[in-house]
């Protein structure tokens, strides 16, 4: 496809492998910025953008032909760096909304909606990235283009939508005033049904997150 340049030792910006590690890295940075709690305020409009943003880098992922690695097997990489504390950070700056309802698979057989966590999310979509940029700063760039489509099929294209439709759900809940159900309480370790979600969800005003998440309600 016309979108891709995969030559190893070319540093032009135009090249696809640049253009992606450039939105890759800038995901990592800005999550992890938010992460440190400076600007609670503004933390879920910024992370709706920026979900937004590497979810475009997934779809020129998607869209490319499949990407074959140079080497039969992947090189060790050594161990992945701990996200616990950045994973703790946002689930403690996102409490009111972190839990939130979600269908795995919209095309397997009708399921029930299952709790998830944005925080946990988050830190499972940072891991798969930095997998693959720790082969781009080693200068496999094929490679780390190989991973991050593979990983953006199998699980953090699913897991960043799925977060970027929980953030989309807040911003609009708050910015036309309708009330949240609340899913605090909820186990994440659990399979929940509707009925149960039903029964368990309290109601929760959205003025009441508006001023703690930096988003104003519609008057």
């Amino acid at each position: 496809m016309s979108d891709a340049t995969l030559h190893e030792t070319s540093p032009d910006p135009d090249d696809f492998v640049v253009q992606i590690a450039d939105q890759v890295e800038s995901f990592l940075v800005a999550v992890t910025e938010v992460a440190k709690g400076d600007e609670p305020a503004s933390a879920v409009p910024f992370l709706l953008l920026e979900v937004s943003q590497l979810l475009l880098a997934g779809g020129r992922l998607g869209a490319h032909e499949d990407i074959v690695p140079e080497e039969r097997y992947e090189p060790d990489l050594g161990p992945e760096a701990d996200v616990d504390e950045l994973r703790e950070r946002l689930a403690v700056m996102l409490e009111p909304i972190d839990v939130y309802s979600e269908v795995f698979d919209p095309y397997e057989p009708r399921k029930a909606p299952v709790p998830a966590r944005i925080s946990d999310d988050l830190a499972d979509v940072i891991t798969d990235l930095r997998h693959g940029m720790a082969h781009y700063r080693a200068g496999r760039t094929t490679e780390a283009l190989w991973w991050w489509q593979f990983s953006y099929f199998s699980n953090w294209g699913s897991t960043a939508s799925a977060t970027l439709r929980a953030l989309q759900s807040v911003v609009a809940h708050v910015r036309l005033n309708q009330p949240l159900e609340e899913l605090d309480g909820l186990d994440t370790d659990q399979d929940l049904g509707e009925e149960i979600l039903a029964e368990e969800a309290g109601k929760v005003m959205a003025q009441e997150i508006a001023g703690p998440l930096g988003l104003r309600t519609v008057k």
